[in-house]
């Protein structure tokens, strides 16, 4: 599976799901049985890598704006939430966090940000596929502290001024 392949499943599922995270993992079970376990596990790769590109503070950042602060695990589901929302979405934001302000169009406070069961996924497929849990992936180790410089979280006015777009949108009363 390369990358184009990969995007092409989030994006179906995420379609076919219309947006809710929970309904999209389990779309993504589905098809991803539908596959020989190689692809699953290609699929698996594509998912973590992105995810571990995605452990920065910048990021972080954004997802406490958006989630009304984010402890490590909620982050952890926001970046599952976040490969989810597909390609342009994840780039964009990988590019300019601040940028999410226009790159989502709707945002719901009930569903939207926690994609746990996104992160799952390709295990539960190949679960289903072969008896076994996946294999390590052969891929390096997530780093033990966020990319980039910390931000002060609590510091409203420096987070104001980092996601001036994020803040206005979903902050601001």
């Amino acid at each position: 599976m390369d990358e184009t392949e990969f995007w092409l499943l989030v994006d179906s599922t995420r379609e076919a799901a219309e947006g809710d995270p929970e309904e999209q993992a389990d779309l993504l079970v589905e098809r991803l049985v539908q596959l020989d376990p190689d692809s699953v596990l290609d699929f698996a790769r594509h998912f973590e890598s992105r995810y571990n590109r995605a452990y920065r503070w910048d990021l972080w950042g954004a997802a406490w704006v958006l989630l009304d602060g984010a402890s490590d695990d909620a982050f952890d589901f926001f970046r599952c939430w976040l490969i989810g929302q597909g390609r342009e979405v994840f780039e964009g934001a990988m590019h300019d966090p601040d940028s999410l302000a226009d790159l989502l169009d709707d945002f719901d406070e009930e569903i939207d940000g926690d994609g746990e069961e996104l992160g799952y996924a390709a295990d539960e497929a190949y679960e289903q596929l072969t008896g076994a849990v996946a294999p390590d992936l052969g891929i390096p180790a997530p780093a033990s502290e966020p990319a980039g410089t910390p931000l002060d979280f609590e510091n409203e006015s420096v987070i104001a001024e980092r996601y001036p777009n994020l803040w206005e949108r979903f902050r601001e009363s």
